[in-house]
């Protein structure tokens, strides 16, 4: 957690005008905003800890949501 911590501050004070990242998808995500550079510093560290992204962790639990409510009704 507290090397999260230090990963996200490093992240939001870069003097970096551009941030590019390789996403998920194989994409580049090029951002200015701190907010948007510590969403992509921590997808980074999910997609290494897990090789999913945050979006795809949130995709499927949505989906496994959804299939358990229909499946209770």
């Amino acid at each position: 957690m507290k090397n999260l911590i230090l990963i996200i501050v490093a992240l939001m004070l870069t003097s970096c005008s551009e941030l590019m990242i390789i996403g998920g998808v194989g994409g580049a995500v090029v951002s200015q905003s701190p907010a948007a550079k510590a969403y992509n510093g921590i997808d980074v560290i999910t997609i290494g800890q897990t090789e999913k992204s945050i979006k795809q962790h949130a995709y499927e639990r949505i989906k496994n949501e959804t299939q358990k409510f229909k499946s209770d009704e």
